[in-house]
């Protein structure tokens, strides 16, 4: 009888680090990936007229697209409303810390496209393009709507 416990027991230590050296291998791999994208990561919106920061969106890929979340707004507390005041339908009155205005976004090639994002300021929501310049310093951010000739063009800076 002690034979045999003593045989299941080193059987469930040998599982037991199987199972770890699987997981450590697997944390591995996604610890790779995320440095090997230059995309995710955290970026700062400045103000296209003042230069002022307004906010911190992060980038995260979930399967094979990316989404940006507002991460911190920047403007102060002398600024416009933190609530999506302009949005239509359901994120109307949402706060904008949290939301998430950049979704659907895949790689092609050396960028980044076939997305949509959403202006908080207008409430409007654009087809977009991405850009990464600089290795991966800046993110030129093109939102436009049927074609990127009819757009405009912002620079995000990456934080982290």
């Amino acid at each position: 009888m002690k034979a045999a416990d003593d045989k299941s027991q080193a059987a469930i230590q040998r599982l037991c680090v199987c199972c770890a050296l699987v997981m450590l291998l697997a944390a591995s791999s996604v610890a790779s990936v995320t440095a090997d994208d230059p995309l995710i990561g955290l970026w700062m919106i400045r103000d296209d007229r003042t230069g002022e920061p307004r906010a911190l969106v992060r980038i995260a890929r979930q399967g094979d697209e990316y989404h940006g979340s507002i991460e911190k707004g920047l403007r102060g507390p002398n600024a416009e409303s933190h609530y999506c005041d302009k949005c239509e339908g359901e994120l109307r009155g949402r706060p904008l810390l949290g939301m998430t205005i950049l979704s659907g976004v895949k790689r092609r090639g050396e960028a980044y496209g076939g997305g949509e994002i959403l202006d908080p300021d207008s409430g409007k929501v654009y087809d977009c393009r991405l850009t990464l310049q600089e290795d991966g310093r800046r993110l030129q951010v093109r939102g436009f709507i049927g074609t990127p000739l009819l757009g405009e063009t912002r620079t995000w800076y990456r934080v982290e």
